[in-house]
């Protein structure tokens, strides 16, 4: 059997055919090296074409493990697939139908090795023209035993639009950079209201008020790096340099928000001025798990699926995601018990009832918006027309806006009338109520 159908027979191979399946990456101009990898299938970027897609591949310093020049080189090569094409081809080789992928009439081979000039050669250039509108992945096949390749491989995938310029977005994200802009425009504009605010109950201002703000600003400034950042990749390829504002804004952006939910949980500087120690040891939990989030997502964009160790970051990624998005919980839990104890011990029902309720939508609209950015979001992805993947960007930010209008409005700086009574009736309807309520647990 062909080392390659062996290979579909192991779980490892299934885990190689994730990345083809489901990568989302911008395939800007990508330098990627391989260095004696003797994987069947190596996938690089994913692009979607419109009719006047190219692609430019170069490829140098080639060396094979065996340099036996009988080789059949047509078994390597280089071609471009679709998500529904190369499921059928799987099809096609646990059927015997061909003994390798480069054999398939479903792909668009782009070169393979036979087509050097001589066993010896180590480069070689191709251009392809692709005006079949769709999304396509890029794909080296090795489908020889026991054969490592190394190689250098610069990949450049783009359309031309009408005045003839290069569109190195793929179809679907072209729209990104003006999104990303106008929304940090928003948060901006939400910064200065907020200071605003701030400004008119300065007497009424805690320090979470403050950084609420300080969140605020890291994600206008996060959303502004990443518009620069695509627009540069759009019209360049490149990002020249703001990959990496855009990487600090957003680690820092990251952990802000996550302490943010924490410390609002917890009731920290408005309803008491410390942390207990199972509070910090949540934050202590929560902010190494961001810093290895976002080391695991930077390897994951600029490596992108063609590395060996690729897929495990991805795993990585998710898990320490959904760590963190679990741990800020658990301090609104403890909120809403602290005072559903209070209300039956310190006599002010009224007012404990309405603090439970706050912290009760609180909880609810968190475990929403996790929900929605992590599980909806993904699922749009998954299932848009690769045209439209625009929309799943747009889902996951407005989902974002409305969480924090949300938690502004609820937790914003209140003056608190010393005349404002609370009588007997209201009292005692609210102790009644809270009696008659169930436990509100995870």
């Amino acid at each position: 059997m062909p080392r390659f159908l062996r290979s579909m027979a192991r779980p490892s191979f299934l885990l190689l055919l994730l990345p083809l399946l489901f990568t989302l990456s911008l395939a800007e101009i990508r330098s990627n090296e391989i260095r004696s990898d003797s994987r069947a299938i190596i996938p690089f970027d994913e692009f979607g074409f419109t009719h006047t897609g190219r692609l430019e591949l170069n490829v140098s310093n080639i060396r094979l493990s065996n340099p036996n020049p009988d080789l059949d080189r047509s078994k390597l090569g280089f071609f471009l697939c679709t998500r529904d094409a190369w499921l059928h081809v799987i099809q096609q080789l646990e059927e015997a139908e061909i003994t390798c992928a480069l054999q398939s009439d479903l792909i668009k081979p782009v070169f393979t090795f036979n087509n050097l000039k001589s066993p010896d050669q180590p480069s070689f250039s191709a251009v392809t023209h692709e005006t079949d509108a769709d999304q396509y992945t890029l794909v080296f096949a090795n489908c020889l035993t026991d054969v490592a390749v190394s190689m250098d491989v610069l990949s450049s995938m783009y359309n031309l639009e009408r005045n003839g310029n290069r569109d190195y977005l793929s179809a679907g994200r072209t729209i990104l950079p003006r999104v990303y802009f106008l929304l940090s425009l928003v948060y901006f504009s939400l910064a200065g209201i907020w200071i605003h605010v701030l400004y008119r109950k300065r007497l009424t201002v805690y320090r979470i008020h403050v950084f609420m703000l300080a969140v605020v600003l890291l994600k206008a400034l996060n959303l502004l790096c990443e518009a620069e950042d695509k627009s540069y990749i759009k019209k360049t390829g490149s990002a020249h340099g703001w990959d990496v504002l855009f990487y600090i804004f957003s680690f820092l952006k990251g952990i802000t928000l996550f302490t943010l939910i924490v410390l609002i949980g917890t009731g920290w500087s408005f309803l008491k001025p410390y942390l207990q120690d199972k509070e910090k040891k949540v934050l202590i939990i929560v902010i190494p798990l961001q810093v290895i989030a976002n080391i695991a997502q930077v390897v994951i964009d600029e490596t992108g699926p063609y590395g060996q160790d690729w897929l495990a970051w991805k795993q990585v990624f998710l898990l320490v995601d959904v760590v963190c998005c679990c741990a800020v919980l658990f301090p609104i839990v403890w909120s809403i018990k602290n005072l559903r104890e209070a209300a039956r011990t310190d006599g002010k029902a009224a007012v404990n009832l309405m603090k439970l309720t706050l912290f009760r939508q609180y909880y609810i609209v968190v475990i929403c918006y996790i929900y929605f950015t992590r599980v909806v979001v993904y699922a749009l992805e998954t299932i848009t027309s690769y045209k439209y993947l625009w929309t799943s960007v747009v889902a996951g930010e407005l989902a974002t806006l409305a969480f924090y209008v949300f938690t502004g409005y609820r937790f914003r700086p209140e003056a608190h009338n010393p005349y404002f009574v609370i009588d007997d009736e209201e009292e005692e309807a609210a102790a009644e109520q809270l009696k008659l309520e169930d436990e509100f647990e995870l």
